[in-house]
């Protein structure tokens, strides 16, 4: 049984979140907290194995919280706020700062009904990440200031990528290792709406290649990587010689928006064998499907091996059905990628 703690100031949220997860068999809510004060206290007394917790809250925000967590008495943290575009920003410093996942409350994009599973999913997700070990998994020493050299030419390759659960600083972790001639590449990381501009911005300041959040119709170039926008669906397809991008809404697909899969099948449609997929760290089965038509169709598959994984989930279901060629440490994923084009 997974033992969670909610953290927040709204006592409708804290409520709604308990009431959604009893329904839940695996996972019991022991113990609520309006601000990290009584949090602190909870947590010594209850022992939970994953905490949601809000950004803004008084006596102390979320983010000071996170940190000192980290720092004394690390836990899997799930940040669960509404996420403006200022919002988004400091949802991807709590990533960074030691949080495994980011959620939207429940609004306009997510009913609670859409809340309750996906929430779901993220604790289990979260209850198997050993936080003490988390900074070892990927020797991020390793990619600073060796970036690979430019492509001697530039190809007409598409890179599909997909990722979840530590997938930001997987996917920044690579993205930083590649030359600004690098294929184009379009790459789905399961995320909220409003904190997928905020990546693209943060990978687009690190990279050679540009980096941006997708808008319909974008033309997928060498050079450039496009980033599926939170709440929306990314689908490849083809105008003549150019492949574009469509972006829209849609049922959640593995309890996803944007989900991995449709990505993956639309790339191996319109793309098929000049095609190379990547699946990285992330729970569950989301991308396992597609990835499998896009080696069917041609595509060379890469996927990121257990010991660097935050998560072995994707990646793990992708190779038992068989649609992976190479299985390989995010450490070396670039390198091999680009050797393939």
């Amino acid at each position: 049984m997974i033992k969670v703690l909610i953290v927040d100031d709204s006592a409708m949220v804290r409520q709604v979140f308990t009431r959604e997860l009893a329904k839940e068999n695996d996972i019991i809510v022991v113990g609520t907290a309006p601000d990290p004060y009584v949090a602190r206290d909870k947590i010594v007394e209850l022992r939970p194995d994953v905490i949601t917790l809000d950004i803004e809250m008084p006596r102390m925000d979320g983010l000071t919280f996170l940190r000192k967590l980290m720092q004394h008495f690390p836990l899997p943290v799930i940040i669960v706020s509404s996420l403006s575009r200022k919002g988004g920003k400091v949802a991807l410093e709590a990533i960074e700062s030691g949080a495994v996942e980011v959620l939207a409350k429940p609004g306009e994009a997510y009913s609670v009904g859409d809340m309750g599973p996906q929430l779901a999913e993220k604790i289990r997700a979260a209850a198997l990440i050993d936080v003490n070990e988390r900074a070892k998994t990927v020797d991020l020493s390793k990619f600073t200031g060796s970036r690979l050299q430019a492509l001697s030419q530039t190809t007409n390759k598409v890179l599909a990528i997909g990722s979840s659960t530590g997938g930001t600083e997987a996917l920044k972790a690579f993205l930083t290792r590649l030359p600004g001639n690098a294929p184009g590449i379009v790459m789905v990381q399961h995320m909220p709406a409003n904190f997928t501009a905020a990546f693209a911005e943060r990978l687009d300041s690190l990279c050679q290649i540009e980096v941006k959040e997708a808008e319909d119709g974008d033309v997928v170039r060498p050079g450039r990587a496009l980033l599926a926008p939170g709440n929306m669906h990314m689908l490849m397809r083809r105008s003549g010689a150019r492949y574009l991008v469509n972006v829209k809404s849609g049922p959640m697909i593995h309890y996803q928006r944007p989900a991995v899969d449709p990505l993956f099948r639309s790339v191996a449609r319109y793309v098929g064998a000049n095609a190379i997929g990547v699946i990285l760290t992330g729970m569950g089965a989301d991308g396992a499907r597609g990835m499998l038509e896009m080696k069917e169709a041609g595509a060379v598959t890469f996927a990121q091996d257990e010991a660097s994984c935050v998560v072995y989930g994707m990646p793990k279901e992708a190779v038992k059905l068989g649609g992976v060629d190479h299985i390989v440490s995010l450490n070396d994923m670039a390198e091999r990628v680009l050797q393939v084009v």
